[in-house]
């Protein structure tokens, strides 16, 4: 069993970034501009809106973070978004989720320039991605990619099968796996709650991609040997051993399910470290007009 290293690899993919923009800048080139939207003050979003602006800092990128009150209406929002679209020096924009009840995410999404969408949550990326053409690939998806890339882990011909069908990472991960592609070439079954006979699904898989939110699900019955396993889970679960009140859970009962795998992600330091990174992959490819030309 070999852990997979999602904190090495992504300070690794950090480095290559930061001396690529070094480079472009040296050379006289643009410099990767990022922005991002916060709505309201949920905690949680606020801590990951700061992870993304001191990721930029630490790759030299620029970045703007534009704060609104809750109240903000759906109308005003959107004009906030085509202004940016507008702005020639701004290449990526994120809208942080959750927004508020009134905010329909979906049309905020949509409003967003394709060009500019580095979270791929855009229905022309989501379709691009699909046709197999050059798209902005949704962070955790081009995370998961990258690290079995770089553990050099053989995708092609395996059966996959991914538990959890979100559009942020389960059906996207379900097309990837798929593609005609050095990581890909698997044979998918995309899973969910209605999939009758889940365990016995699941033990089939060589690649097994659990997202479905639900913390230490996958137990050991779920998973064959010799499986690799990926963890894309991440839950607050209450621990009063811990001094915060509160441990990280995946979806995997680690513990449990490690010996029987060839590779797996451990939770912490698994997939999460390498959602930023894919994100400032993206931003990068926006400055550099590589997806869109």
């Amino acid at each position: 069993m070999q852990i997979i290293d999602g904190k090495a690899v992504a300070d690794e993919i950090k480095k290559e970034i930061g001396a690529e923009v070094e480079a472009i800048k040296a050379a006289g080139g643009k410099t990767p501009h990022l922005v991002a939207i916060l709505v309201g003050n949920n905690g949680a979003s606020e801590t990951y809106v700061a992870n993304k602006v001191k990721s930029c800092e630490e790759l030299g990128f620029k970045s703007t973070l534009l704060r609104f009150e809750p109240t903000i209406t759906e109308a005003e929002l959107l004009a906030e978004v085509q202004k940016i679209n507008q702005n020639d020096d701004m290449d990526g924009l994120i809208v942080q989720l959750p927004l508020p009840d009134h905010i329909n995410p979906d049309k905020v999404m949509e409003t967003i320039d394709p060009k500019k969408d580095v979270d791929g949550f855009h229905p022309i990326n989501i379709g691009r991605m699909a046709k197999g053409l050059p798209a902005y690939i949704s962070a955790t998806p081009q995370g998961v990619l990258d690290l079995l890339e770089r553990y050099n882990i053989e995708t092609s011909g395996k059966h996959c099968v991914v538990v959890g069908r979100s559009q942020i990472v389960g059906l996207p991960m379900s097309i990837l796996m798929q593609r005609n592609h050095k990581i890909g070439n698997c044979t998918v079954t995309l899973t969910h709650s209605k999939t009758k006979n889940l365990a016995e699904v699941c033990a089939s898989a060589d690649i097994l991609i659990a997202a479905l939110g639900r913390p230490e699900f996958i137990t050991a019955e779920y998973v064959k040997e010799g499986a690799v396993v990926i963890d894309v889970g991440l839950t607050r679960v209450e621990d009063s051993s811990k001094k915060s009140g509160f441990a990280l859970k995946g979806d995997v009962k680690f513990d449990e399910v490690a010996s029987k795998c060839s590779f797996i992600t451990p939770v912490p330091k698994g997939v999460g470290p390498m959602t930023i990174v894919s994100l400032m992959k993206n931003t990068l490819l926006s400055a550099k007009n590589a997806i869109y030309q």
